[in-house]
């Protein structure tokens, strides 16, 4: 089964940016995300992904998200 991959820690190292920097531009929680830095996420807010999506500019959602083939052991 393909797993979906959250790339925002990617995105914050690229413009030299924080989390927090991010969770106060995007007025999202920190905790939150911290969670979607880590991939330690089962459920997305649409309201958090448009927040951050326009505090980081991005004008293609697949910047920020990305399906990946899975890896056979």
């Amino acid at each position: 089964m393909k797993k979906i991959k959250i790339k925002l820690k990617e995105l914050l190292i690229a413009r030299n940016m924080t989390q927090s920097q991010l969770a106060e531009l995007a007025d999202v929680r920190p905790n939150a995300i911290s969670n979607l830095c880590r991939g330690y996420v089962d459920r997305l807010s649409i309201e958090h992904l448009e927040k951050i999506c326009e505090a980081l500019q991005l004008n293609d959602i697949n910047e920020l998200i990305q399906l990946e083939e899975p890896v056979n052991e």
